[in-house]
C-alpha cells in the first residue's frame, strides 16, 4: 500500500470513529436498553414499536425475547410474525439491527428467556453436554444470521423455578462454551442477573461467570411487590443494614463475591409496583396481594412510568406523591374509594430516583446502567417533567435544558451520567499565588522552552507539507 493510500485509510477511519461517537450518548458509559417487543400489542398510546425507539439515547439495545426449543436444543422466535420476514412477517429482528447503519455506535443483542419461559427446559439443556454443545453452535449461527451483535442470557433463574442445584455449575459451563464460540465471531455475551441475595447465592458462581460474560445486567428491581401483602418499595436504593433487599446491598454483595465493577450494569425500572390497601396508603400498610393494573400494560401489580406520570399530570386525579429520601423512591396514592374503601398505591422511580442511582453507579465505577424497559418510559412526551431531578446533586445548580420532552427517564440517565462524573471528580488543585510573583524560570529553562517551540513549529510544517504533497 502506498503512503498516500495509508493516509487516506487513516483519515477515513478517524472520520468513521467520529461519526460513530456522534450518533450515541456523549459519555463513555454503558446504557443498555431492553425493548419488550410485545409492547406493540398495547392499546392506544401505550403501543410501542421499533419505530418508536430512539437509538441515540442508548449504547446497547436488547430485543426481548426469543425462546428455547428444547427438542432441537435451539433458540427460536417466540413471535415469528413480529420477529421475522418469512410469510409476510414484520421483520423485527432485521428492523432493529438495521438501525446500526444510521447509528454505528449501537450494539444490538437478542435476549433468550424471560419470566414466562421459566427454568425447567434451560436446566435440561445445560445438564447435557451434547445438547449444550449443539445449542452453542446453533445460537451462534442464529445471532449472526440476523446481524445481532450478541446474545443476552435471560434464564430466570438457574436453580430456581423448577431448576436443579446443578444449574449453578452448568450455567458456568454454558457461559464458558458460548464465550469460546462467540470469540471466534466477535460477538457479545451478556446475562440478566437476579438481584436478591437468595438467588445470587444459589444460582450464580459470580467469580466464574464474570470471566466469560462481557456484562452482567443486574435486575435491581422487584424487591417488593403485591406478593408481599403489604406496601413496599419496588427498587429502594438503600435499606436498613440488616435488610438485603436494596440496590446498594445487591451491588456491594456482587462486588464482594468477585464481580469486576467494569462488568456490572445496574438495572433501573421504568415501571412501578402497585398495591390496594384499606390502610392509609403508606409503606408497610397491609395490601390485598394482587395490586391494580394500568390501561396500557394491563398487568396486575404493575404500572409503566408512562401510565404513572399520565395519572399524576392530571391535576384533578386526586393523587398525591411523597418522596422518601432514605430509599430514593417515590410513592403515589389515590384518594380513598368511597365504595370499596381502597386506596391505590404505586411505588416507583421518578427522574430524581434515576439520577441518584446513576450517581451511585458512577461512584462504584460500574460499567453503566440498563433499563427495563424503554417502552414504558414516557416515550411520547405526554407528561410534565419532574422539577427536582438533581435536588441531591451538590454541584448542579440548574438542570440542563432539554430540547425534547419525550423519554424523560432515559434522557435523565444520559444527563445524570455526565453530571455524576463531574460531581465525583476531585477538586482541581489551586495555584499558589500567595506571594503574587510571576515565576520566570532560569535562563536554561527559557532556552529549552524556545527550542521546544521551534521543534513544534518544524513538526507542524512537516505535517503540512506532507498533507500538501498527498493532495497533489
Amino acid at each position: 500500500m502506498t503512503l498516500k493510500g495509508a493516509w487516506v485509510l487513516l483519515l477515513l477511519g478517524s472520520l468513521w470513529a467520529s461519526v460513530a461517537a456522534r450518533t450515541g450518548p456523549s459519555h463513555d458509559k454503558v446504557v443498555v436498553c431492553y425493548i419488550s417487543t410485545w409492547a406493540i400489542y398495547r392499546p392506544e398510546q401505550g403501543a410501542y414499536g421499533i419505530d418508536n425507539f430512539d437509538p441515540s439515547l442508548c449504547t446497547h439495545v436488547v430485543y426481548a425475547f426469543a425462546g428455547l426449543d428444547i427438542t432441537q436444543a435451539a433458540i427460536k422466535s417466540l413471535d415469528p410474525w413480529q420477529d421475522l420476514k418469512e410469510e409476510y412477517g414484520k421483520g423485527g429482528y432485521e428492523k432493529l439491527t438495521g438501525l446500526k447503519r444510521s447509528h454505528p455506535h449501537l450494539k444490538v443483542s437478542l435476549a433468550i428467556g424471560g419470566w414466562n419461559e421459566g427454568s425447567a427446559n434451560y436446566s435440561k439443556l445445560v445438564a447435557n453436554d451434547l445438547l449444550r454443545g449443539q445449542f452453542v453452535k446453533q445460537v451462534s449461527s442464529f445471532v449472526r444470521k440476523y446481524n445481532f451483535d450478541g446474545l443476552d442470557l435471560d434464564w430466570e433463574y438457574p436453580t430456581q423455578r423448577q431448576g436443579k442445584p446443578a444449574d449453578r455449575e452448568n450455567f458456568v459451563l454454558l457461559t464458558k462454551e458460548l464465550r469460546e464460540e462467540f470469540d471466534e465471531h466477535g460477538l457479545l455475551l451478556t446475562s440478566a442477573i437476579g438481584a436478591s441475595k437468595k438467588v445470587i447465592d444459589e444460582a450464580y458462581d459470580v467469580r466464574q461467570i464474570s470471566r466469560y460474560l462481557d456484562f452482567l445486567h443486574i435486575m435491581c428491581y422487584d424487591y417488593h411487590g403485591s406478593w408481599d401483602h403489604r406496601v413496599g418499595y419496588n427498587s429502594p436504593l438503600s435499606a436498613p443494614a440488616d435488610d438485603p433487599l436494596s440496590v446498594k446491598f445487591s451491588i456491594d454483595y456482587l462486588l464482594k463475591l468477585g464481580a469486576p465493577p467494569s462488568k456490572l450494569v445496574l438495572g433501573l425500572p421504568f415501571y412501578g409496583r402497585t398495591f390496594k390497601t384499606v390502610g392509609e396508603g403508606n409503606v408497610n400498610d397491609a395490601s390485598d396481594g394482587v395490586g391494580f393494573r394500568g390501561p396500557y400494560t394491563r398487568e396486575d401489580g404493575f404500572l409503566g412510568y408512562n401510565e404513572i406520570c399520565r395519572t399524576l399530570s392530571n391535576r384533578t386525579s386526586g393523587w398525591t406523591q411523597q418522596w422518601d429520601p432514605s430509599t430514593s423512591q417515590m410513592l403515589a396514592k389515590s384518594e380513598r374509594n368511597v365504595f370499596t374503601q381502597d386506596i391505590h398505591v404505586v411505588t416507583y422511580d421518578s427522574s430524581r430516583s434515576i439520577a441518584n442511582k446513576v450517581l451511585y453507579a458512577m461512584s462504584k465505577r460500574l460499567a453503566g446502567v440498563m433499563v427495563w424497559s424503554v417502552d414504558t418510559d414516557d416515550f411520547l412526551g405526554n407528561c410534565d417533567l419532574d422539577e427536582d431531578t438533581y435536588a441531591d446533586f451538590t454541584k448542579v445548580k440548574t438542570a440542563p435544558r432539554r430540547l425534547n420532552q419525550n423519554y424523560p427517564l432515559l434522557r435523565t440517565i444520559n444527563e445524570a451520567t455526565g453530571l455524576a462524573l463531574e460531581e465525583l471528580a476531585p477538586p482541581e488543585p489551586q495555584p499558589d499565588d500567595s506571594d503574587n510573583e510571576i515565576p520566570h524560570g532560569s535562563v536554561a529553562d527559557r532556552k529549552n522552552a524556545g527550542a521546544s517551540m521551534v521543534s513544534l513549529s518544524l513538526g507542524a510544517t512537516t505535517v503540512f507539507l506532507l498533507l500538501h504533497r498527498l493532495a497533489q
